[in-house]
This record gives C-alpha cells, sequence and structure tokens, in this order.
C-alpha cells in the first residue's frame, strides 16, 4: 500500500470522456493538492457526505493552500461528469475516472466489493505536495466515513 513519503504512480486518469486523460503524477507536479476516493460514484455515503463535504469546503481548502482536490472512483468517465454535475462539483473538484482499477491497484488501496461491482477502491483521503504523499487517511474498513472526510483533512493542512 502507498505511504507517506511515496510518490504517486504515473498513471492515467480519464475525466469526462475516455479521451481526457490526466497522469496522476504529473497532475500533482509542483502543486499541494488533496485526493479523496470513493467506493463508487452515486452511492449513499459517497453522494450524501463524502463528495459534498470536499465541494463544500472547496474555499477552506484552498484558503489553506490547497491547489487542486480531486475525486477518484473505479468508475467510468461518463458516470463520473454525470455525478459530479448531479453535485455541482465543477470549479471545486476534479472528478476523474479510474476505470480499469490501474491506479487504486498500483496505490494498493483496491478492494473487492462484491455485489457494489467487484473492484472497486477503498475510502481514503491524502494530501500532496509536488507529486509526494505527505498525509493519508484510509477508513480502516476500506468504505466508512470518519477519517478520509474534509474536514479530517482540514485539520491536518
Amino acid at each position: 500500500m502507498i505511504q507517506i513519503g511515496d510518490a504517486l504512480p504515473s498513471i492515467d486518469l480519464q475525466e469526462n470522456t475516455p479521451a481526457t486523460k490526466y497522469n496522476a503524477a504529473q497532475l500533482f507536479a509542483g502543486k499541494r493538492g488533496v485526493l479523496f476516493a470513493v467506493p463508487g460514484a452515486f452511492t449513499p455515503g459517497c453522494s450524501k457526505t463524502h463528495l459534498p463535504g470536499y465541494i463544500q469546503d472547496s474555499e477552506a481548502l484552498r484558503a489553506k493552500g490547497v491547489d487542486l482536490v480531486v475525486c477518484v472512483s473505479v468508475n467510468d468517465a461518463f458516470v463520473m461528469k454525470a455525478w459530479g454535475d448531479a453535485q455541482g462539483a465543477a470549479g471545486k473538484v476534479l472528478m476523474l475516472a479510474d476505470p480499469d482499477a490501474s491506479f487504486t491497484k498500483a496505490l494498493g488501496l483496491d478492494v473487492n466489493a462484491g455485489a457494489l461491482g467487484g473492484v472497486r477502491s477503498k475510502r481514503y483521503s491524502m494530501i500532496i505536495e509536488n507529486g509526494v504523499v505527505t498525509a493519508l487517511n484510509v477508513e480502516p474498513d476500506g468504505f466508512g466515513l470518519t477519517c478520509s472526510l474534509s474536514g479530517g483533512v482540514l485539520g491536518q493542512l
């Protein structure tokens, strides 16, 4: 599993369509950012608590020097776009898809979510400084809503 002090892997994530790609390592190069991952778009905890908290706190995060807030999920780019649109994420949280879970697996944060759709991401958040993880918060059970929420990240900045 990725640890504090590790660099993000150089793996592409998708925004809006499969054609629009961001390399994770390059995206955070020279920036201070927050990346958080959810088990699935449009799922209850993700839609009612996790993503809305980061959207609501986006200005507070920026006020603490965060250049970029990114949400990642093992979903396709079209689903992530629709979810971001439904939540009002535009301009606040960059919604990126990891359709084949390659990024999630490279981090060692994949989990078999069974009925939710097989391989998914554990719920986590991290602070990244110039592509290197400086704080990592992985939910103990992989799915809960405790340590990976925006309020906790704000306290770590």
